[in-house]
């Protein structure tokens, strides 16, 4: 009887052991391991969720092609990513005006966007149409043109021809049109090798991944559009999530608040110091004619098929938040 009572006490112990192990999530991104987006994810979210988590970073497409991270996370061979509304609206066209340029204004915006009900409706077109989970948006930084050569660049006229690398994806590509450019999808991590031989002229991305990717090494000038704030919405598989307990759940919610609130004030200071960086390295800095792309860029989203994705109403809620 006593034996009993022992093997039953230690089979309940075992059983509570394996109960208690860490969930591990695997997360994979495009950019590299020291972008500011990265660290937070490493250094804050990992720390905040730990010990009913374990955090498994793949980070500069090691394990995952880009572009194809929501699928794995769908299909649960991958738990988490972190993936601009373009990749959304590949499966959720509503997502597609989050895509267009001039839109979002800032970090500030983003996240207002988000804390509001406009951005529940896209956390739950998001769980009800592809079965992820959004946690939290990520500020990238805001996005501006950085070109070979010293072709003058004052209005979107002036980009006629000229091939600017833009992300694969459709969403992607006709951002690069509304510019006036035309537009080349080339991977992330082929584009300095591009910029190198002149397979492109030109591409666009935040200051910071500039820096990051040393772009400015094969580009002669910094074009100051801002013509799209760039981020990206950490998603977690939903049916995961779902299993998960309230107090489980909410430790991921407050991890990924945490984390991104640095790493967004962290993009934003490095944007406030790097044009000074990029002129030491010979970068030519020209502020163009905004106004003129904003209108221009308007109105080619305006006359597309884009905006006949776009639900009634949402742009003037999204110009009002």
């Amino acid at each position: 009887m006593l034996r009993s009572l022992f093997l039953a006490a230690g089979l309940a112990v075992a059983a509570a052991a394996a109960s208690a192990q860490p969930i591990n999530l695997r997360f994979a991104d495009s950019t590299t391991a020291d972008a500011p987006r990265s660290r937070a994810l490493v250094e804050i979210f990992a720390a905040e969720i730990a010990p009913d988590f374990t955090f498994e970073g793949y980070f500069g497409g090691t394990l995952y092609r880009q572009g194809t991270e929501i699928v794995a996370v769908q299909r649960r061979n991958l738990e988490m990513a972190l993936m601009p509304p373009s990749d959304f609206a590949e499966q959720v066209p509503e997502f597609g005006i989050l895509t267009a340029a001039y839109l979002v204004r800032d970090a500030d915006h983003m996240r207002r966007i988000f804390e509001s009900d406009v951005g529940d409706e896209f956390k739950a077109m998001a769980r009800e149409r592809m079965g992820v989970h959004i946690l939290a948006p990520a500020y990238y930084g805001t996005r501006n043109l950085n070109l070979r050569g010293t072709r003058a660049v004052n209005t979107p006229a002036d980009l006629a021809g000229l091939r600017l690398r833009m992300p694969g994806g459709e969403a992607w590509q006709f951002l690069g049109s509304s510019l006036g450019a035309n537009p080349t999808a080339v991977a992330y991590a082929e584009v300095y090798t591009a910029l190198q031989t002149g397979a492109i002229d030109g591409e666009d991305n935040p200051l910071s991944n500039n820096r990051i990717m040393k772009f400015y090494e094969v580009t002669d000038q910094i074009v100051l559009t801002g013509h799209n704030v760039g981020f990206g919405l950490l998603m977690i598989n939903a049916a995961l999530f779902d299993s998960l307990t309230p107090t489980q759940q909410q430790s991921l919610q407050d991890a990924a608040n945490k984390a991104f609130e640095w790493s967004n004030a962290e993009y934003i200071r490095e944007e406030s110091e790097l044009l000074t960086f990029f002129e030491g390295e010979g970068i030519r800095i020209h502020t163009p004619d905004v106004d003129a792309f904003r209108a221009y860029s308007n109105e080619k989203y305006l006359n597309s098929d884009f905006s006949r994705n776009w639900p009634a109403g949402l742009l003037d809620r999204i110009n009002a938040l």
